[in-house]
């Protein structure tokens, strides 16, 4: 899906990694939550609490997912994440991407 429709969004950031990583929370009508952001080159950590769809819509990175290796991903390129997990990215470009959350 590359347009949302009527959505709510929180207008202030978030905002990680001393500014590399940033991210607005938007609401769809269903009530699915989403981040929608843009990571700078650098290696990132990030800590899940729910389970996540992480989707890339330009960039390249590699990411470490729990129990796997490295592996190198394009764009456009799809991950899920488990909850109560992290993972490990090293961004090797300026990456847009787009997080959906998976409430249990």
């Amino acid at each position: 899906m590359t347009k949302l429709e009527n959505i709510s969004m929180i207008k202030e950031a978030n905002i990680y990694f001393d500014g590399k990583v940033t991210s607005r929370a938007i609401m769809l009508a269903d009530g699915t939550r989403q981040t929608l952001g843009v990571m700078l080159p650098g290696e990132y950590t990030f800590n899940t609490q729910e389970a996540e769809i992480m989707e890339m819509m330009s960039g390249e990175l590699e990411i470490k997912l729990p129990g796997e290796g490295w592996r190198t991903l394009h764009t456009p390129e799809t991950f899920n994440v488990p909850a109560n997990s992290s993972f490990d990215l090293k961004v090797h470009t300026v990456t847009d991407y787009c997080c959906t959350y998976i409430e249990a």
